[in-house]
Order: structure tokens, then sequence, then C-alpha cells
């Protein structure tokens, strides 16, 4: 079995503003004030410029979650004392949002209907995991492998070789396998059916950017969703407790070949989230884990990331850089990151993450999201094109047997409301005045570990 992350904690009760020294977690910013940028973004909000010969976002877009969204550029309202934006930002789309509240604390052409690549794994993650038993086992057909685009990321799924769910979710999450999607898909009564299930559940999220031709996210002609949607989905997955550990799970030992008479091989497999493994020059960053990395010929590099720091949850998602700088996607988000918890308390939202149609958002509570079973998160392997998360790595055919996490950073506070989960007992936190004025109470996310 896969580790999930293990994480210090922080009282979900204290909602004091964040006590951070700008100079130390916001080195890329400056100190000049700002209110809200026009698409060509002002110098004041430290927001590089769009690239030119890049296409222009639609004058008007969807206004889900408030009419700020629907705009172009980038919207901000900045209060006293707070930081202005990072610069260097040259994501086509982006947003910043607090994972709880749904307060979009600041975005940028959040509504652009864009490309997903692999990202769009973690609305195909959210619809099925619920359906699936991690246990059972499944022995995969050659049909059932057929399809997968050329140059898709694999994690080496082989016909007529058996596998758990709880497997090929591994292969999903940590090396964003095509061939695992296939096969989960086929599980689910085959690819038209599963598409079908992840629009309707698109649809019922309020996610109404995105539309799904492919569950795998591989490029298709018509195939989009947004910065926002993306939130959306990650936000939703989240609340299940096997989609947080699979997104937070680092390394874990995949079924090899099986042969007669001999004991079957594994082989460790590894994220592709550069925040989460601080791999390929990428610094770990402070209390990640997760969401999801993708990267295809014509969405570029995609990511969503949820983090945690003094007990307030942020979720970031940035679609398509075009910076030269080396893993511009997750650059970009950590100056996003590091600007919204320093900002937070400090600026007005510019619109909100909507429940989904079917949430109880009443006083009382939301409704009890299940939690289905899967378990660990994407990447490539040796991808041209495909919807390989981000990299075109070679597949480790490494033998450690241990099953790494991805531990606190010194002086992190660990990942908190949103993600604490480890093989302990988790703890649901008493008191109905934590989910008093939450927009949509997230039950899973206000579960912590016992203080050790």
């Amino acid at each position: 079995m896969a580790s999930p992350c293990t994480f210090s904690i922080v009282s979900a009760l204290k909602k004091t503003a964040l006590t951070v020294i700008a100079a130390a977690l916001l080195p890329s910013i400056t100190a000049s004030p700002a209110l809200a940028a026009t698409p060509a973004a002002s110098a004041a909000t430290g927001v590089t410029k769009a690239d030119p010969k890049a296409p222009n976002p639609p004058a008007q877009m969807s206004t889900v979650g408030g009419t700020r969204l629907g705009r172009p550029g980038t919207q901000v309202d900045l209060g006293s004392g707070a930081p202005v934006l990072p610069k260097d930002l040259s994501a086509r789309s982006w947003i910043v949002a607090d994972a709880e509240s749904g307060d979009v604390l600041a975005s940028h052409n959040a509504h652009w209907r864009l490309a997903p690549a692999s990202t769009l794994k973690m609305l195909f993650a959210d619809t099925l995991l619920p359906r699936m038993n991690k246990d059972d086992v499944h022995t995969v057909t050659r049909d059932e492998l057929t399809g997968v685009g050329d140059g898709s990321s694999l994690v080496g799924v082989k016909e007529n070789q058996s596998y758990s769910v709880h497997d090929l979710w591994l292969g999903v999450f940590l090396r964003s396998g095509n061939d695992a999607v296939h096969v989960l898909s086929a599980m689910n009564g085959g690819i038209d059916r599963t598409v079908r299930d992840m629009q309707d559940h698109a649809e019922e999220l309020q996610a109404l950017d995105t539309n799904v031709v492919t569950p795998d996210g591989y490029d298709e002609t018509g195939q989009v969703s947004s910065a926002y949607d993306l939130t959306l989905f990650a936000r939703s997955g989240l609340q299940k407790k096997d989609f947080r550990e699979y997104c937070s799970t680092v390394r874990a030992q995949f079924p090899g070949e099986e042969k007669p008479g001999k004991q079957r091989p594994t082989f460790e497999i590894q994220n592709t989230n550069r925040l989460l493994t601080g791999a390929s020059g990428v610094s770990a960053y402070q209390g990640i884990a997760g969401v999801k990395n993708g990267n295809t010929t014509h969405a570029g590099a995609t990511f969503t990331g949820v983090a945690e720091r003094n007990g307030r949850v942020l979720l970031v998602t940035v679609m398509n850089p075009s910076s030269k700088e080396s893993q511009a996607v997750y650059q970009e988000t950590a100056r996003l990151l590091d600007w919204g918890f320093a900002a937070a308390g400090k600026v007005e939202p510019v619109g909100e993450l909507v429940p989904p149609r079917s949430a109880d958002t009443g006083p009382s509570g939301g409704s009890q999201a299940s939690s289905g079973g899967g378990d660990s998160e994407g990447s490539s392997t040796g991808t041209r094109d495909g919807d390989a998360d981000g990299t075109k790595d070679s597949m480790q055919n490494g033998s450690g047997p241990e099953h790494a996490s991805a531990a606190a950073h010194e002086g992190s506070s660990g990942v908190g409301v949103a993600l604490a989960v480890t093989g302990g007992v988790l703890v649901l936190l008493a008191g109905g005045a934590f989910l008093v004025n939450r927009r949509w109470p997230l039950p899973d996310l206000v579960r912590r570990l016992p203080r050790r």
C-alpha cells in the first residue's frame, strides 16, 4: 500500500490573520499599491503582460461565481497592508481561492475555456472513485488498452495481467497513466459512458466551462475546461479520503509483469507533481499535498495545487504559462500560493467557488461527500505529446521497497483542513461554530489527525 503524506496539524478554530513577513515569503513582489488590473496588467500589480503573440481571452466569459470572474484580465481588490501580486506571471489563466470558504482572492481570465491536459483527471477521479471498491481485482484485456493516444503518459499496464483498483488509481494519480484511465473507464461501462458521467458530474458541480471528450485529458477537438472549473474539481475531490491520499502520495510500488513460476515483480513509480516531490530543480512547497499536473502540446503546462499554512487552505490553478522559465507552471503556482497566504484577510474577494447544485448550503452544514476508492497522483512516462503530467520522464523501474510520503518541511504547519490524512485515526473537530458562515461547509475538510 502506498503511504499518504504525513503532516503536522494546527487548530482549526484559529482564524486569526496570518503574521508572515513579506520579505521572507514573497521575494518576487514589489511594495507598490494596486487595486485591479486590466487585460494588459499594470506594473503595479507585478503581473507580466501577456505574450503579444498569444491569443486574447474572450471579451465576455462565464460569470459563474461572480461578475468579476467573467471579465478578461487580472481581478484583485487589495486592502490595507495587502501585498501586490507577484511579478512574472505569464499564465493565460490562473486563480487563487480559499478551499474552505470558497472565496476567490484573485484571478486572471478565470473562465477562459482552454485545453486542460491531465488536470481533467481530477474530474475523472472525482466522478469514478465513489463507484469502485479499491480492493477489487481486474484482468486487463487488449481491447481495454486500445484507443490510448499516441505519446500518452503510461504507467505500464499490460494486457492479460491482473491489477487491483487501488493499483490502477495509483497509476492514474502518480504517473497520469492513460492506460490505467482506459481500464478504469472500461470497468465503468466504457469510454463513452465515462465521458457522459464526467460531463454530468461537471454540470452538477456547476463547472459549466468544461466539455469532456476523453476521460484522460488527451488533446481532442472541443475538449476544454477553465482554471475556475479545475479548481471546483479539486475542491470536490479533496472531500474524499482516497482522493486526498492518492494526490498526496509521492511514490509507491506498481505491479510488474507476472510470469509463471515466479513471484510477481514490482517497480517504483513517483509522482510528477514537482511541488510535492521537489524534483527537477523545483523546491518542494511547504504544506503542499497535491493536486494534479498536466502537459500536452495544445494545452501547454497546467496545474492545480492545494496547500495549507497556519490553518488556512488555498487552491491555486495555473494554465499554460508562456514564460521560458524552467518548470514555470510550478514556479508561478508557488508565487501565487505565497501571495495568497500573505494576502488572506487583506483582500476583498472578487468572486466565489460555487457549491454543487445539490449541495445543502444552509447554516447547519453541507451535503456529506462520499469517500470513494482510490489512492495516488499522476505523471507521465516517456511522452512526446499525450496528456503527460508536466514532464517527459521515463518510467522508473526501481526496486526500492519503501513507499515514501511527502513530509512536512521544517517550519511548515502542515496541510491541515483540506488534506490532513494518514494511516492514523481521523478526528472530526467538534463545534458547530466552525461551520457558521461557510457557503458550502466541507465536512471532510475539517478532519484532523490527533496531536502526537
